[in-house]
């Protein structure tokens, strides 16, 4: 890989967003709409407390997904993949370009999450707000890698929502947002403990209720970091060069 032909396809993704406005909205206010759509609904109960963390793990995550998965998809019917692909850009420089790209625009889109929760919804955090800051930057990271990876097997868009019930759907049901998975049954909670939403959450609420110390949080951001670099070093080698 070449650091320069990364940064330059990093640059040029970035480029192409900055004069998409609907997907910068998308990107950086949808999922806080949606965070204070359940503050409002919950304004009441202490149950926003209970969930709030989960909230952040989830919604930035489907969004980083489905906006990373269908942008690398529409170029490559486009065929601007194919066209990059014919020159001297490896695999995986495109591949590692789109995350640091879509991670940059990660960053920002948590920092506002957080900062709207915390800060605008009043949800309680009795550990470290940076910390938290971090866990939702490797989850939005990691949704952004995986929708990578969906992108390099689907042909269309509708074959990547089809992707959803595959690689989202279980890990929101298994993750802790409905169901402490302590209580889950044994299977299920087996599978639960290998699927990385479910350790953002574990994470975010671990630091939203101060109830682990440091470095459990950071061993549980060590096992997002292994899935990202999973999904990307999986999307590097299975991307075609030709638009099939």
């Amino acid at each position: 890989m070449n650091p320069r032909r990364t940064l330059a396809t990093a640059s040029r993704v970035l480029s192409q967003v900055r004069h998409d406005p609907r997907t910068i909205g998308l990107l950086l206010v949808v999922p806080s709409v949606l965070i204070g759509l359940m503050a409002w609904m919950f304004s009441d109960t202490p149950v926003f407390d209970t969930i709030g963390p989960a909230l952040i793990a989830l919604f930035p995550f489907i969004v980083m997904f489905l906006v990373t998965s269908i942008t690398t998809l529409r170029e490559r019917r486009t065929g601007t993949l194919e066209r990059l692909l014919s020159m001297p850009l490896g695999r995986g420089d495109l591949i590692l370009g789109y995350t640091l790209a879509f991670g940059l625009l990660a960053v920002l889109q948590s920092a506002v999450a957080v900062g709207f929760a915390v800060g605008v919804c009043g949800l309680e955090i009795a550990g470290s707000v940076w910390l938290l800051l971090a866990v939702a930057v490797a989850d939005a990271v990691l949704g952004t890698t995986l929708g990578l990876l969906a992108s390099a097997f689907a042909r269309t868009e509708f074959q990547v929502v089809q992707f959803m019930p595959l690689l989202v759907f279980p890990q929101i049901l298994l993750g802790g947002l409905f169901l402490p998975r302590e209580q889950l049954p044994d299977v299920l909670r087996s599978v639960s403990d290998w699927l990385p939403l479910s350790h953002a959450i574990d994470a975010l609420q671990a630091v939203a209720s101060g109830s682990e110390d440091t470095a459990y949080v950071v061993g549980e951001l060590l096992i997002i970091g292994a899935w990202i670099v999973g999904a990307v070093v999986l999307g590097s080698v299975t991307l075609r060069r030709r638009t099939p």
